[in-house]
């Protein structure tokens, strides 16, 4: 998805979360859309109609080469360029800051992927961890359900019905997804002085928000915000309170190009 307009404020790119895609995020490009902005919006390796086995990755790496790819895009705009991730997309936004620490003039975390709310109990994360090492494309059934992610019930039959949605992932991409995690905090002092917004939703069933928060502690850089939605979901850019979410998030990209 792309939304180039000739006489752009900047450009935001967009790197959505686990199991989804790009298509998922029409209404949030439409809102940059309307508010001057270039929009870049891709699906990640593995997700949405990327070639290849859905619902794994060999290693964490190819979302961060993916998002590289993405920004070297948005530059060529010669306009400013704001990273944009939600939850898992928001932590792959993380270790490609912390590994590549490119020259952005803003960062939005959504309800960033930095720690489960629930996992496996710790003899299937050992086996699983036995069985990655023989057959890591060996796939497991999600138990993720639409009210999960938003208080919008509009949302949950097309989370239902989605036929590009996710319901599978291999064992590789989850250990992954924690191994990602793991690194989030051991290299958190290599994240780059980037003026960077943190928002979490105050009830989320998927994404840990202490987990948000001891990152966000640890995060060393000046120019940092955090923002709890207290009683919204995790997917805050669907929630019924959207608009507002929207507002203030535009608010600090705004006051980053004045």
């Amino acid at each position: 998805m792309k939304r180039i307009q000739e006489s752009s404020k900047g450009t935001i790119v967009l790197v959505h979360g686990a199991f989804e895609h790009a298509g998922r995020y029409e209404w949030l490009a439409d809102k940059w859309e309307e508010a001057g902005f270039n929009v870049i919006c891709n699906d990640l390796p593995g997700q949405g109609r990327t070639d290849g086995l859905r619902g794994h990755i060999d290693s964490f790496d190819e979302y961060i080469e993916a998002i590289s790819g993405w920004l070297n895009e948005a530059k060529t705009y010669r306009k400013p360029v704001f990273l944009f991730g939600h939850s898992m997309g928001g932590l792959a936004v993380i270790r490609m800051l912390e590994e590549t620490r490119p020259d952005l003039n803003g960062v939005i975390l959504s309800s960033p992927g930095l720690g489960f709310a629930s996992r496996p109990p710790k003899w299937i994360l050992f086996f699983t961890r036995m069985l990655e090492k023989r057959i890591p494309k060996f796939q497991v059934k999600l138990n993720l359900h639409p009210f999960m992610s938003t208080r919008n019930t509009r949302l949950h039959d097309r989370n239902r019905e989605d036929p590009l949605f996710l319901k599978k992932v291999s064992i590789r991409w989850y250990h992954e997804f924690e191994r990602a995690i793991a690194q989030a905090f051991q290299k958190v002092s290599q994240y780059p002085e980037i003026p960077t917004l943190v928002l979490q939703a105050g009830k989320d069933l998927i994404i840990q928000a202490q987990e948000v928060q001891r990152w966000f502690k640890k995060l060393p850089i000046q120019n940092k915000k955090y923002m709890e939605w207290h009683g919204l979901f995790h997917e805050l850019f669907n929630e019924p309170e959207r608009d507002d979410v929207f507002q203030f998030t535009q608010s600090f990209v705004n006051k980053k190009i004045e």
